[in-house]
């Protein structure tokens, strides 16, 4: 894989990775849930950071900036992977998201854990064997936050799939979810070797129809032809027909597919991205941050605005650096283990 700019560095790409999960995001919450006519009639057309309406059904009480679930997900992942460098733990990560809603709820907001999340540590907590909990998970939530994995593991397919499988089985433990979160978990990971997103695209469905074979069958079966269709209807430039051809819901056929598009659509532009994915109504927040990841994973920090990455830093406190350095450390450790 080859560089795509001359300012390529593996931490100005892991940077990017998590600025792009985090600027997408946050430009996608106001409008989350919201038809993309309920979008205009609120907001006009977003082009930056706005504040959501007052009693927004989701994300009420956030202010102009501020991340969801998405990222805060992602990071806590992050740390987990960090804290685990030996063997990922599913029960402590299980406890962590109990303990992300607790805190959710203490704050007075109203964005907490998706369907199949939830679902699955009920069910996780009421005894059942984590293998199992999450075969009806078919939702983004696995690869809203897979990012980390991108950055901590190299581009090898069967190395990226056994990860996301080992992150994400306690609640996405589905074809379509795993299939899904490896196609981004891939884009993410060859991102950080210096690949362009056009140069990452093969690699990312090979770990998709990798990824497929893991799981139940629920939901989709074909991830990796989901992707590729919305690929195909992207180069065309017709924004309509893309989102008509994908959809832009919670599914991860959907908004994964659609995240792709979009990037696609923009050129790897991970700006533009995100801005046309704060548009589209339905899970924005979501699509905007899964774009806003491949695209920074692929361009690096050094390819956004420099006042949205200090704007959403300073709206949330992000330590996301020092996180990018650490998790490119278990990358470094990743690369001597195959040696």
């Amino acid at each position: 894989m080859t560089a795509a700019t001359a300012k390529y560095t593996p931490f100005d790409r892991a940077e990017g990775a998590l600025f792009g999960l985090a600027i997408g995001d946050a430009l996608g919450m106001p409008s989350q849930t919201l038809s993309r006519a309920d979008i205009q009639a609120r907001y006009g057309r977003i082009k930056d950071f706005v504040a959501p309406f007052d009693d927004h059904p989701v994300s009420h009480g956030l202010t102009a900036g501020q991340i969801t679930d998405d990222t805060e997900q992602s990071l806590l992942l992050a740390r987990r992977l960090i804290a685990d460098a030996e063997r990922f733990d599913e029960r402590k990560w299980a406890r962590d998201l109990v303990a992300w809603e607790d805190g959710i709820r203490a704050r007075g907001l109203r964005d907490l854990l998706g369907p199949s999340t939830k679902a699955a540590l009920d069910a996780l907590m009421a005894g059942a064997s984590p293998t199992e909990t999450g075969r009806a998970g078919t939702t983004n939530g696995a690869a809203m936050r897979i990012a980390p994995v991108g950055i901590a593991t190299t581009p090898e397919p069967e190395w990226i799939v056994a990860r996301v499988v080992a992150t994400s089985r306690v609640t996405h433990h589905t074809g379509e979810a795993i299939a899904a979160a490896s196609a981004v978990a891939m884009v993410v990971s060859a991102g950080i070797d210096g690949a362009d997103f056009e140069d990452a695209l093969p690699h990312a469905l090979d770990a998709a129809r990798l990824g497929q074979g893991w799981g139940s069958s629920a939901g989709i079966g074909d991830m990796a032809a989901r992707i590729e269709t919305a690929l195909d209807v992207a180069r065309t430039g017709d924004l309509d027909r893309l989102i008509a051809t994908t959809g832009s819901s919670v599914q991860s056929h959907e908004s994964v597919a659609a995240a792709f598009g979009l990037v696609m659509l923009a050129g790897g532009d991970g700006w533009q991205a995100m801005l046309i994915a704060a548009n589209i109504g339905d899970d924005t927040d979501t699509i905007g941050a899964i774009a806003g990841a491949m695209a920074g994973a692929c361009a690096g920090a050094s390819s956004l605005p420099k006042d949205a990455i200090g704007r959403v830093t300073s709206a949330n406190r992000l330590d996301i650096p020092a996180i990018a350095r650490q998790l490119l450390a278990l990358r470094h450790r990743d690369m001597e283990a195959r040696q």
